[in-house]
This record gives C-alpha cells, structure tokens and sequence, in this order.
C-alpha cells in the first residue's frame, strides 16, 4: 500500500512539473530584409514599445500587450497584427515588398496572417476610385462581393478566438457603411459640377483687409482647404508651391483658407510666414462650421475645390497638387 501511495504521488508531482504554463507576455522574433531601420515599433491606444534590429535585421524582445490590433512600424512602412499575452510570434519580411511578403508564424501567428491577407484585399478591391464611379446598383453589388470575400476570408482562417471573429464581422459592417457614406458624398460633389459655388465673404486675409469670392470673378480659381494642424495638408505644401509658380502668369488664382479655430489664428499667420505660403491666404470665420465649408460637406481635409472664371464649379474635389491629374486638368482647360 505505502509503495502505490508513493507511485501515486510521483505522477502527481511529474504531472504538475511537465504542466504548461501560460506566458503573460508575447514573446516577438524575426528577420526584417534591407531594413528601414535600426529599430521598429509596436503601437496601439496607450502602448508603445520600441524594439532594436541587429545589423543583420534580426531582432527579439518580449512585450505585455492587451491582447488586440496593434501597429507593426519599421520605421518607414506599417502594418497591423494581432497580440496576444502567450504568443510566441515569428516574422519575415522584405521591405522591398513589403505589405507582400510579410509573413508570421509560431503560436498566435493565424490572426496576424488573415489580417496581412486581409490588408491586400482592402487595397485592391478599396482603393480603387473606379468603385465610385460606377452607378447606385454597380456600387452596391461591388461592395457586396468585397464585403462576402472579406466574410469568406474570416471564415477560411483557422485558430482564430471568438471576439477576434466578432470584432471582424463588426468591422466589415462600419467599413460598408463608411463606403456607402463615401459614394453619397461623391455623387453630392459630381452633382454640384456646373452649379454656382457657394459663396464666402469677408474672410480675413493674411496679408490684411478682408476676401470674398466675388472679389476673385474673372479667374479660375484653385481653393485649398487645410490647416496647420493637418499633416497631408502640410505635405501637399510643397507641391502646390510648384504648381503656383509654374501657374503665376496664367488667368488663375490660387486661394488657401485655413480652418484653424480662431484661438489658432497666430498659429496660422506663423505656419504662413515659416513655410513661406505664397497665393491667397485666407482664414474661415468658423472653421469646419463655416457656412462655406459646410455646403461643400468637407469632412476632412485636405479638400480643393476648382472654380470656372464666372464662379462656377469646375470640380468639387480636384486633383491634389502631388497629383499629375492636376496639371492634366489645367491643360484640358488651357489655363
């Protein structure tokens, strides 16, 4: 009897020494090929935790993460995985291709693949601005087939825990209404083409006195909607730079109004002078609720607006001056 108590009790102890026991944390490893950087970053909403790359791109650290989305940044490009506390997660990659050839792998790694599988399906079936050129029926019967590929993707991936599954289904709902929402708004600036623009008056001009529109009748007119806040508005400064000057001698005006908040207005005029803004500088008398800006539904910026000589309205959303279709157009037009 006392030898089978004694047997029973060294399986026990066996059993409980060769149980697994879950980490709490994520262990992070991989290789990066021609790296854009001598470190990466994971981010999400109140984390961030900064990882060194060896020369030869590899790299491995542990991390405490609430288990969700979070963004993958090498420094020059990003994608999104999925962490969790107890993966053990491997990634390749080459910065060459890399939205392409990112691939993860250990425990955890199925979520992270779908959602790298899931991000080319987004850009090749999202991306593309034909969607919203096609009519009511056309656009609800493409969005439909995306939306049921995104579906039967989810389904086709295995391992995934049941609020990840959720969450994505709950996701695909917001991203077809943010895309219906988008078509509408497009088919509302298409109808305005033709039509006279809404007016603005007496917006305060950066080098004194006061602007309307009116005040510019008799030119084309190329409005800039940004702030100085805004990083694609900024990132566009440049370009437009390049387009006033190529422009200067031609029947066409080109017109910035900030939609800084009024307690922003030096801000504003400091922005003006540091990047040395050239054109019209104007400011709008309530921001995004200034009645200009309203009847244009500008929800973000940056936003140009181009306008015939009599004020009427060329394009409701012109091309961007980092756009070639910009120069296209002012040729069309034979500015």
């Amino acid at each position: 009897m006392k030898k089978l108590v004694i047997a029973l009790i060294a399986i026990a102890v066996t059993a409980s020494c060769t149980k697994e026991v879950t980490k709490d944390y994520v262990t992070l490893s991989g290789k990066i090929t021609d790296k854009n950087s001598d470190s990466l970053m994971i981010v999400t909403r109140g984390f961030k935790k900064v990882i060194k790359v060896n020369e030869d791109g590899s790299f491995k650290d542990t991390l405490k993460v609430a288990a969700g989305k979070h963004t993958f940044f090498d420094g020059k490009e990003q994608t999104t995985m999925y962490l969790k506390n107890g993966y053990d997660v491997q990634i390749t990659l080459d910065t060459k291709q890399f939205d392409e050839t990112i691939i993860y792998n250990g425990i955890g790694a199925d979520a992270s693949n779908y959602l790298a599988k899931r991000a080319l399906m987004e850009e090749e079936s999202l991306r593309d601005s034909a969607l919203f050129d096609l009519d009511t029926s056309g656009f609800d019967k493409k969005v439909d087939e995306v939306t049921n590929n995104f579906r039967q993707l989810l389904q086709a991936t295995k391992d995934l825990d049941s609020t990840f599954i959720a969450n994505e289904e709950k996701d695909f709902e917001v991203m077809k209404k943010e895309l219906v929402g988008s078509f509408k708004q497009k088919q509302f600036l298409n109808n305005l083409k033709g039509q006279h623009s809404p007016q603005f008056v007496d917006y305060e001009n950066y080098n004194g006195g006061t602007t309307s529109l009116d005040d510019l009748k008799g030119k084309y007119v190329y409005i800039d909607l940004w702030a100085t806040w805004c990083g694609p508005c900024k990132a566009e400064i440049p370009y437009l730079k390049e387009v006033e000057m190529a422009y200067h001698d031609k029947n066409i005006e080109f017109v910035s109004i900030s939609l800084d908040q009024e307690k922003d207005n030096q801000k504003w005029r400091d922005m003006i002078e540091e990047k040395e803004l050239t054109g019209v500088q104007l400011i709008a008398d309530k921001d995004f609720k200034s009645q200009f800006i309203e009847k244009y539904k500008v929800m973000g910026i940056p936003r140009f607006i181009l306008l015939d000589p009599e004020g009427k309205i060329i394009s409701a959303s012109a091309p961007r001056p980092s756009d070639a279709k910009l120069n296209e157009l002012f040729s069309k037009l034979n500015i």
